[in-house]
């Protein structure tokens, strides 16, 4: 069930680094859609963002199965265009989500812990 999501955010390309992000961002592109081919993801959305006075200006959400992503996260390729990122872009970060049934069941288990503390 592709109830996980990886956020991957960056920031503005670091200063004579500009061609380089772009290049970057295309590997990453590249790398997405073959882990959509190959079944790995069920899909991925990439977002530039307009000025808003902050630090992050573009996001991009692959979605799939919580475990299978956390694998992902570990393999060499994920990695290496990683690396590349942080070496051309300001900002750059990876952070698990989830969505889905795995959302509704996260904030049903929140529930249940804030009702056990507020007992009274």
């Amino acid at each position: 069930m592709a109830d996980g999501v990886l956020f991957i955010g960056w920031g503005e390309a670091i200063p004579g680094r500009e061609q380089t992000a772009l290049k970057v961002f295309g590997e990453a592109v590249a790398y997405w859609t073959s882990l959509q081919q190959s079944g790995k993801i069920t899909g991925f959305e990439a977002f530039a963002l307009e000025p808003h006075g902050g630090d992050l200006i573009g996001f991009a959400l692959l979605r799939g199965d919580r475990e299978t992503l956390a694998q992902i996260r570990t393999t060499d390729e994920f990695i290496r265009i990683n690396g590349r990122a942080r070496f051309a872009v300001q900002n750059f970060g990876v952070v698990s989500g989830v969505t889905g049934g795995e959302l509704q069941r996260l904030f049903a288990m929140l529930e249940e812990q804030i009702g056990e503390l507020t007992a009274g």
